[in-house]
């Protein structure tokens, strides 16, 4: 399943981050987005802890089941061991994380979860893939441009990197000419005010804009 998850990454590019959605929403929202192209979705953790690891573990169970291989599920904002037991209990196939931790990562694996741990500088980058990273989530990138990506990548053109932080359906032509592979994108994707006025329709042209750029022949 992890080659899977790694090779649908690769093929369909981005990865829908939801963060804050309301869980009667949860399955609206992400069937949308479905219509809209998207293949794998990120439910993000609370790190204030406004909403417990277990309910976010609950948001990522119900939209795996609900999916059941038609989209892949997987959480983020992941800062701890704990949460990714409990991101595979639940049905998570992928970890994402802002930073770069060598105990998150290997408990990762050993969960044979797919690990995408964030980083910035060529150390970081090479410190994640060395402790065991699928890919490496460059954030927050639009802070540097995808001219700082080519810099980076041309000697590290062998870890695979995903753009994420300020991703729009404007720009990310440029960062794939400078050498990612994929994006995380989050409220640009999955608009508050569509989704608070039950817009699914909005939401599905919206994901169709991101993916016909990815989509290009």
């Amino acid at each position: 399943m992890k080659k899977n998850v790694i090779e649908s990454i690769q093929k369909h590019q981005i990865i829908a981050i939801l963060r804050g959605i309301p869980e009667d929403k949860l399955i609206s929202v992400a069937e949308a987005l479905y219509e809209g192209g998207i293949r794998l979705l990120e439910v993000t953790y609370s790190a204030n802890g406004k909403v417990s690891d277990e309910e976010t573990a609950g948001y990522i169970k119900k939209l795996a089941e609900h999916f059941d291989g038609r989209m892949f599920i997987g959480a983020g904002t992941v800062l701890t061991e704990k949460q990714v037991r409990l991101t595979q209990k639940a049905g998570g196939l992928f970890i994402i994380s802002p930073n770069t931790d060598e105990d998150v990562i290997r408990k990762t694996n050993k969960c044979s979860l797919v690990s995408i741990p964030g980083a910035l500088t060529p150390s970081e980058i090479v410190a994640a893939h060395k402790y065991g990273a699928d890919f490496v989530k460059l954030f927050p990138i639009t802070n540097l441009g995808p001219d700082y990506v080519k810099a980076v990548k041309a000697p590290i053109s062998h870890i695979k990197l995903l753009a994420v932080g300020g991703i729009d359906e404007k720009n990310m032509e440029t960062y794939l000419a400078a050498g990612v592979c994929g994006f995380g994108v989050g409220s640009n994707i999955t608009n508050k005010k569509m989704i608070a006025e039950n817009d699914w329709v909005g939401i599905t042209n919206l994901a169709k804009e991101y993916t016909k750029v990815v989509n290009k022949p």
